[in-house]
């Protein structure tokens, strides 16, 4: 149920969707699940194919018009009627000189209406609509015409005469008017776009890019290159989110930091809301007397998750609701290597599933093996960043590398940059040993 509580002057409502006791872990699946089953994908809209880059596509798009439009010459040539010649309906390529008159010229746009009769040849351009009658194209370095600028020959001799219905490209080949060409789901990729625009559409139906906000947490966190005091470290965090969002096609509509001041963060918290769909935070819910997260969601009504992983056991997960707009609300722990498992783990399955992407899942992975042992927590899934490397053994698998000499770390982020993978090390497993194949995330 809604619970709702007054914050400093907001009213702050949060629809509480996922609650374990804090002595309760919740496996990595079953948390994952419930965040996806909860969220449906944004609203669908129609959208200029100038703005849709990058966006889902929400409903089938058929062909308004085949693909080619119209029969095509494919090369610079000579449309003929082959079929008219008895001794040349071959299914090769033949060298028997023919010499024929040429009775026009048609270029690549050229709108009027051509007849190839029998006996005659067409000069023509490549993507030039095919005179009717016409049934195959002589490309021009097999004719004694000139090539480059120049005016139509009146006569063409033929030196190699390729079998019938060569360099023509049909109506309809690639596909025809009514065929599906690009299902729901599609992420509208620059190809994607062109194949729109070439099947008769400027506008297209697409759920929005999901609008993302950030917020980072902690007395310590100051800007980039900022002259550090004892006890005060650079956000490294709101970087990390910001570039991972990005890659991951969210638009980022604000980026903001708190202090361990649970009012403020509820004022970030709303500010953000009405103007996001998803809201991100990093840090503050531990168990620290100080995680501001959490003090917040004593006085607001959020509860969180203790996931069975390593890193990032503390989650949290709901919906905010500032007057008549709402955000989902993702909360991540704030070691950085924590926030970027969580991001592929949690986070970018659920940006998948409110852009309406047809598979919300992991990135895709591979086996790999490992380079070096280490051990992982019983009962715990343990997430390691790892570079991958091609190796040159029989089987073919690669070899994995953990991004530093001493492990995983949840705060080694100067080394975060080494990592390509991510290797999964079961919940079972507590010794990985050298040579051990395990699945990986690429990341």
């Amino acid at each position: 149920m809604p619970t709702e509580r007054v914050f400093g002057s907001v009213m702050v409502e949060i629809i509480v969707l996922i609650y374990k006791g804090e002595g309760t872990m919740i496996p990595v699946e079953e948390y994952a699940a419930q965040l996806l089953e909860n969220v449906a994908p944004l609203s669908a809209r129609l959208t200029s194919i100038d703005d849709a880059l990058g966006c889902v596509l929400a409903e089938d798009l058929t062909a308004r018009e085949s693909v080619p439009r119209f029969t095509n010459s494919a090369m610079d040539g000579f449309a003929i009627r082959i079929r008219d010649f008895d001794d040349l309906r071959v299914e090769k390529e033949i060298d028997v000189p023919l010499t024929l008159p040429v009775v026009g010229d048609i270029a690549a746009g050229d709108n009027r209406d051509y007849v190839c009769e029998k006996g005659t040849a067409y000069r023509i351009m490549t993507g030039a609509r095919m005179p009717m009658g016409a049934d195959t194209v002589v490309k021009i370095e097999d004719t004694d015409a000139p090539r480059g600028i120049a005016s139509a020959p009146h006569k063409v001799t033929i030196k190699r005469i390729p079998p019938l219905g060569s360099h023509v490209r049909r109506i309809g080949q690639d596909c025809a008017a009514g065929d599906v060409v690009l299902p729901a789901g599609t992420v509208m990729t620059p190809a994607a776009l062109s194949s729109a625009v070439s099947v008769g559409y400027a506008h297209v139906p697409i759920r929005p890019c999901v609008k993302v906000g950030i917020i980072t947490t902690g007395d310590e966190l100051v800007d980039a290159g900022q002259v550090l005091a004892a006890s005060q470290i650079p956000d490294s965090n709101s970087v990390l989110l910001r570039g991972l969002l990005e890659q991951a096609g969210a638009r980022i509509v604000s980026v903001g930091r708190t202090q361990d001041n649970p009012e403020d963060f509820s004022s970030q918290l709303m500010r953000t809301c009405a103007k996001a769909d998803l809201i991100v935070t990093s840090g503050g819910i531990s168990a620290d007397a100080f995680d501001v997260v959490k003090a917040a969601a004593g006085k607001i009504g959020l509860s969180f998750s203790q996931v069975a992983m390593q890193p990032g056991k503390p989650q949290g997960f709901g919906q905010v609701h500032n007057g008549a707009h709402s955000s989902w609300l993702c909360a991540l722990p704030g070691n950085p290597v924590a926030v970027f498992v969580s991001f592929h783990v949690f986070v970018r399955p659920l940006l998948a599933k409110l852009a309406g992407n047809s598979n919300p899942s992991y990135a895709p992975s591979i086996a790999a093996s490992t380079s070096a042992g280490w051990t992982s927590p019983a009962g715990k899934r343990q997430f390691v960043p790892v570079r991958i490397r091609w190796s040159e053994r029989s089987d073919n698998i690669p070899m994995m590398d953990p991004t530093h000499r001493l492990g995983l770390r949840s705060h080694f982020v100067a080394s975060l940059h080494a990592a390509n993978g991510l290797a999964i090390v079961p919940e079972s497993v507590t010794n990985v040993q050298e040579n051990d194949v395990l699945e990986v995330i690429m990341v």
